[in-house]
């Protein structure tokens, strides 16, 4: 058995000349490109981490996140011990990899991958047969799982051949290949959880804007000459929701060109099971509040104005009728004499 632990977290760059490469080895090859990402591979070396020796490569997905693809083997995976002795190897490779700022955030998302091709009988039949030690494996869990959460666990699988059996779960996956043909689905596993960190990105990117919106507000001052907001201030809130209304609409749209009936039906169990629509809409919320913050703040900024010219008109209006007086009793001075 072997183990792939994937990493994934932020890592965005200014240039965007690096040469970018397609998903390769679906297994159908369908009619047109099967997802509109870019794959950029940054390096792929070898580490030696609690004993094991680790192949580990290191990806940039669309300039923006980063993907560390990490494989090594471990005698009797589904073991108590070997879990432990996994979970040892799945920390250290986070603190060799993982930019600080993101660990102590939590901004970045795991996922581990059990590979197996050497079985006796069927896929199904090994999962029967192992059922709570996988379970156990998916999950990373000391407590004892009860059957209904094991079937749970186990119960969103999807077959290519005979041979051949994807399980996918919230914090981990089975791929079962006789042929040992793995990497396709590694690859929708990865863009699964590509698509999970970026909507946690949006999700914490709207978050700020809407306390850096707040905290300008408090600050500002209520006094006449500035009233509410400037247009320099209004002028960023709506660039930067047309920023992330752009950013939502491309991690959105980005994966509806999946092709083949097998690659298409994988992806749709990595939705469900990595909750994206829930994401998704959370996302999506999040960002008709912001417009409609947007609104009232252009509706406030237009009646702050009309207010202050109106009070502009009332000051001159004043100080005219205070001219008008002054000049009143300066000809009576004169003409007195």
């Amino acid at each position: 058995m072997q183990i792939c632990y994937l990493l994934v977290f932020p890592d965005s760059v200014d240039s965007k000349a690096t040469p970018t490469a397609p998903i390769k080895g679906l297994k159908d090859a369908p009619y047109f490109q099967p997802v509109d990402v870019n794959f950029v591979l940054l390096d792929q070396q070898t580490v030696h981490i609690e004993g094991v020796s680790v192949t580990a490569i290191r990806q940039r997905l669309d300039e923006r996140v980063q993907v560390l693809e990490c494989q090594f083997e471990l005698p009797d995976a589904l073991s108590q011990n070997a879990i432990q002795h996994r979970q040892r190897v799945e920390r250290a490779l986070s603190k060799t990899f993982l930019p600080e700022e993101y660990r102590q955030t939590g901004l970045y998302e795991e996922y581990i991958i059990l590979l197996v091709s050497d079985i006796e009988n069927t896929p199904d039949q090994f999962i029967e047969k192992n059922a709570a030690s996988l379970a156990h494996f998916m999950r990373s869990q000391r407590e004892v799982l009860d059957q209904a959460e094991i079937e749970e666990i186990l119960l969103s699988r999807v077959h290519y051949s005979r041979d051949e059996l994807t399980l996918v779960d919230w914090d981990g996956a089975a791929i079962i290949s006789r042929v040992g043909d793995f990497q396709s689905d590694i690859e929708l596993l990865k863009i699964g959880n590509y698509q999970l960190l970026r909507y946690r990105m949006l999700d914490q990117s709207i978050e700020v804007s809407l306390r850096e919106i707040n905290k300008q507000f408090k600050a500002k001052s209520k006094g006449i000459l500035q009233p509410g907001p400037t247009r320099s201030s209004l002028r960023r809130i709506v660039a930067l929701r047309m920023e992330l209304m752009l950013d939502f609409e491309h991690t959105d749209q980005n994966l509806l060109l999946i092709g083949d009936w097998y690659t298409a039906k994988l992806y749709h169990i990595i939705q469900d099971e990595l909750y994206l629509e829930n994401w998704k809409q959370a996302v999506q919320d999040k960002l008709d509040n912001l417009e409609k913050i947007s609104t009232t703040i252009q509706e406030h900024f237009a009646l702050s104005w009309h207010g202050l010219l109106e009070q502009v008109e009332l000051i001159g209006w004043i100080v005219l009728l205070i001219g008008y007086f002054v000049l009143f009793f300066i000809e009576e001075i004169k003409f007195g004499h």
